[in-house]
């Protein structure tokens, strides 16, 4: 790799939930966890046999989860009492923390069905908090214009945009840049020790290097991004970014902690009916 990408990566098909088909990009063998960031899925599909089934309720400890959808119906119901819809443009945020249970089903029967999942790891002084949830839909998120691109924050903060996601202690940036054919965006480096960048529509020149749809770059803490989007099709990608916690990572599916006892509690507590806030 030359520049500012360290490496590239294709996401693998995969399952989930009562068989949703989908894409898993981050915690897949050629790319484990990336620190803070646990797993990132991207589904997309018209065929309603692919979602339809959902994700019927399932329990989560010590981490948190961010559904952003790009098109279709997300309801979401959990342990806690609460419940919402994550429609178009929207994003939804779950801080499983000490532990949740939680449903999350189409809240349609056809059409596309189009959107991300990503897993943020919480420290270990955080991971037995309170659960905690809230839905933004599409008019919360701030947004940053420019000739031919508009830059969706949803979480942390970029060119006086703040997101509605917050994690501070991380530094963590969610965007979504959207360009149309031949436009140009640069985008200020904010020093994350953790910066990654996934296309999901079109094509786009990053830094001179070119990056098609379904591809995602590790990149260097240094360095402003120059895209540029291909002159075919608009363009569509998700830059993360984030500073590293650091701590061992234990994960048994829906549960992340420090250790393997940590996990093995979690399961006791499962099993037990503990496992809510």
């Amino acid at each position: 790799m030359s520049g500012i990408i360290l490496s590239r990566h294709r996401g693998m098909p995969a399952q989930d939930g009562a068989g949703v088909k989908l894409t898993r990009i981050v915690n897949q063998p050629s790319l484990r966890h990336q620190d803070p960031f646990l797993m990132l899925d991207e589904f997309r599909s018209d065929n309603p046999n692919d979602y339809i089934a959902g994700f019927p309720p399932h329990p989560h400890r010590g981490f948190v989860t961010l559904t952003y959808m790009l098109a279709g119906r997300m309801e979401h119901k959990d342990s806690n009492g609460n419940t919402g819809v994550v429609e178009t443009g929207g994003a939804q945020w779950m801080k499983a923390a000490r532990g949740i249970i939680h449903a999350e089903m189409p809240k349609q029967e056809d059409g596309l069905m189009w959107g991300f999942q990503l897993w943020i790891n919480l420290p270990a002084a955080r991971k037995m908090e309170a659960a905690d949830w809230a839905d933004f839909p599409q008019d919360k998120i701030g947004v940053v214009r420019g000739e031919g691109a508009e830059l969706r924050v949803i979480a942390g903060e970029l060119e006086q945009q703040r997101g509605p996601i917050q994690q501070p202690e991380q530094s963590f940036l969610m965007v979504d840049v959207r360009m149309s054919e031949g436009a140009t965006y640069s985008v200020e480096s904010q020093q994350q020790q953790t910066r990654l960048a996934y296309v999901y529509q079109g094509s786009i020149l990053l830094n001179d290097e070119p990056i098609a749809r379904g591809e995602l770059v590790r990149l260097q803490a240094d360095g402003d991004l120059n895209l540029k989007a291909g002159s075919d099709e608009p363009a569509g990608v998700i830059l993360l970014a984030g500073n590293p916690i650091g701590e061992p990572i234990a994960q048994y599916g829906p549960f992340v902690m420090n250790t393997q006892a940590e996990v093995e509690q979690a399961i006791r507590d499962y099993q037990a009916g503990k496992l809510t806030a």
